[in-house]
């Protein structure tokens, strides 16, 4: 028998570390996602985990939405209340790989970017929010889907230094 190496072994510590992962995120994450931040300890098998995550969705303490899964209140209270029972040394690496994904998810939500078909093009929305209310909001006319895409993939990528730069060209 394969000795398990970390500190987690046991269901109840899995998904105190699903919950725990989960109330430090702003949005849903998608389960393979989810399984990297939640696989940082060398005992949870990744079987483990997917049986853990089932059984905390039948239990109402996550939601399964159509892009990933979410705590509910009542997961995120039993979390609260449980999750110093977590190893310290678990619950620091936790924090500090699920940190720079909720970033990203923050920015991502601050940050909107689609078209739709009109006449004579594709319009673009572009908004850069700064999470009271927008900021910044442009509509352009794009040659076609193509450009319109390309518009939005490179704004998304860069909105701020774009917010920026207009801002920039407008006060001189």
């Amino acid at each position: 028998m394969e000795e398990r190496r970390g500190f987690i072994h046991e269901k109840l510590d899995i998904k105190l570390l699903i919950l725990f992962v989960l109330r430090r995120l702003p949005a849903e994450i998608d389960a393979e996602r989810l399984a990297e931040l939640v696989l940082i300890d060398g005992g949870i098998g990744y079987f483990d985990y997917k049986e853990c995550l089932a059984e905390l969705v039948e239990t109402a303490q996550i939601e399964q939405r159509e892009d990933g899964y979410v705590v509910t209140a009542k997961g995120s209270i039993n979390g609260q209340i449980l999750e110093t029972t977590l190893p310290y040394s678990v619950r620091v690496k936790a924090e500090r790989v699920t940190e720079p994904v909720a970033e990203e998810m923050r920015r991502s939500a601050m940050i909107l970017a689609n078209h739709e078909p009109c006449e004579g093009g594709v319009t673009v929305y572009l908004s850069v929010s700064d999470g009271v209310g927008s900021i910044f909001d442009l509509k352009i006319l794009a040659a076609d889907e193509t450009q319109a895409k390309r518009i939005e993939k490179n704004f998304r990528k860069n909105a701020e230094a774009y917010y920026n730069r207009f801002i920039e060209a407008l006060s001189e």
